[in-house]
């Protein structure tokens, strides 16, 4: 997981009872991702980033006992253009950090990065040598892309399982995009999303989208977690839905599927966009087994009571096991694991920086 003052690596048993700790890594860095490669779970990557020392892309072969700095020069294609600041002005295209690592399902080596400001690029050589991936920012709608509270960051990319050429992405504040031919071009999907902050609530593009999430077997299903509403596409995005039914609230950052279950899926509402902390103080998952619009709040062994952290997008992830663990890291430092499926909660480690990301390897 990646927090606020380094890495750390959690390992359990099947049983997933006891974790051991190893960390913090990179102590004193902004780790904004750590994800293992699908292909062989000993291949990690680390996105550490600095306010003085600036962005690094690690590596390791072993699980994270060991690490080493690999290719960071990010190659732009010099896709010309200005995106629109937050009071509306042209402001030039800059490389601040990188938010998401995404290993391809079925090449070792193949490996994507979406950064801020909101580019795509791809690394054929274990993050080597990375290059931009243009057609996105190249799509002609850039400038009306704008940054959202957090940064205009490319923080989510989905690869369909069933079809490698087939990606989506998602940027706050632009909305969410997919590509049919591995990153070649690129096609807004925000027709049914309704954001009322922004000038035309159901603009092309300008959404602030929070976060995607699919299961393997329906890849063609998205869920999304935007600014506000909870979403779900059942076309690959040619068409959203609000599933956020009877959701306290549907303002939040993550949203996830159950390994096992396509119809099984997990949001953490929060407050408000102003105020980013569990209503009343309890903190919740709310779980829907119908793909949306029926939800049940699930609580036994979560705070009920002052609790006031956030969930940030990244922070929460499930595992591949026969009964699917679900888990999530807050800004207060605790890991929170579910063993059974989101019905009874533990808090696995307490006390770390504020949680940035969380991802979950299975290993043999």
């Amino acid at each position: 997981m990646g927090t606020r003052k380094g890495a750390f690596i959690l390992t359990s048993d099947g049983k997933r009872e006891k974790w051991d700790i190893s960390g913090p890594h990179f102590a004193g860095w902004e780790i904004w991702h750590v994800k293992g490669s699908p292909i062989d779970p000993q291949r990690l990557y680390v996105s550490q980033c600095s306010g003085w020392f600036g962005q690094m892309i690690q590596r390791s072969n072993d699980g994270g006992k060991t690490f080493e700095p690999v290719g960071n020069k990010f190659v732009y294609d010099g896709v010309p253009g200005t995106h629109q600041w937050y009071d509306g002005t042209p402001h030039p295209w800059e490389f601040k950090r990188v938010w998401h690592l995404e290993p391809s399902l079925t090449e070792l080596d193949t490996v994507y990065a979406g950064v801020e400001d909101a580019a795509m690029f791809k690394s054929t050589d274990g993050g080597m040598n990375w290059n931009e991936l243009s057609g996105l920012r190249g799509h002609g709608t850039g400038s009306q892309w704008a940054p959202g509270a957090g940064g205009m960051g490319l923080h989510t990319i989905l690869i369909d399982p069933t079809n490698p050429k087939r990606m989506y992405i998602a940027i706050s504040a632009a909305g969410a995009f997919r590509t049919d031919d591995a990153g070649v071009t690129w096609k807004p999907i925000n027709k049914g999303l309704n954001s009322l902050h922004i000038p035309d609530p159901v603009a092309e593009v300008g959404h602030c989208v929070h976060r995607l999430a699919l299961h393997k077997s329906k890849p063609e299903r998205v869920f999304m977690q935007k600014h506000w509403d909870v979403l779900r596409t059942d076309n690959a995005g040619e068409l959203w839905t609000d599933i956020g039914g009877n959701l306290p609230t549907d303002f939040g950052f993550v949203i996830d599927v159950h390994a096992h279950e396509p119809e099984t899926v997990y949001v953490i509402p929060i407050k408000s966009d102003s105020e980013h902390y569990p209503l009343d103080g309890k903190l919740r998952v709310y779980r829907s087994k119908s793909g949306g619009n029926e939800w049940e709040a699930l609580t036994k062994g979560l705070p009920q009571s002052d609790c006031y952290v956030n969930i940030l997008r990244e922070a929460m992830a499930v595992d591949s096991m026969e009964s699917c663990g679900v888990y999530f890291g807050t800004t207060g430092g605790q890991v929170y694991a579910s063993p059974d499926s989101g019905d009874t909660w533990n808090a696995i480690v307490r006390d770390l920086p504020a949680v940035l990301s969380v991802e979950v390897q299975t290993l043999p």
